[in-house]
């Protein structure tokens, strides 16, 4: 069966429990609604909403950065290497319908900036704040999993 809606759940490569605990509960929650969940397929915020997910019985897609597999997490149904590094993030990003940011560092700011570039609707759970000024960037702020994952249904069904 064909996922209904390709989410990608980006954030830091290594993270708190707390955030782990948010990303395999929004992982979790993107399974159980019939989505493909993408993701850098590495550690930390990566590995927790793939975990979550496996959980669920979902489907998760890791573009990796390195040429190898074996660079993966345990909980990926498809690994792809892409020998790219960090512009696999734009990989991820194009390949997402919507995106759910879960904390993370300068790799998931240019993978929000990434998605902004291309229309792509991000939903925030405890990352960053995109301004200019007084010009607020269309960063759709979550307060709980269950609401980063209801706003991202409802934000990338209707692209």
């Amino acid at each position: 069966m064909r996922p209904v809606l390709y989410v990608g759940v980006i954030g830091a490569g290594e993270c708190t429990k707390k955030e782990a605990s948010l990303a395999e509960e929004v992982g979790f929650e993107i399974a159980k609604r019939s989505a493909a969940l993408i993701c850098g397929g590495k550690g930390g915020v990566m590995e927790a909403a793939a975990k979550g997910a496996c959980r669920a019985g979902g489907i998760v897609i890791g573009i990796l950065p390195g040429r190898n597999r074996s660079e993966s997490n345990p909980f990926l149904t498809i690994a792809l290497p892409t020998g790219l590094g960090d512009a696999r993030n734009a990989v991820i990003t194009c390949a997402s319908d919507v995106l759910i940011a879960i904390s993370g560092g300068y790799g998931t700011l240019s993978e929000i900036g990434l998605a902004l570039k291309m229309g792509k609707p991000v939903v925030g759970l405890s990352t960053w704040e995109m301004r200019r000024g007084e010009q607020e960037f269309d960063v759709r702020q979550a307060y709980s999993p269950m609401e980063a994952v209801e706003a991202a249904f409802l934000l990338g069904q209707s692209k």
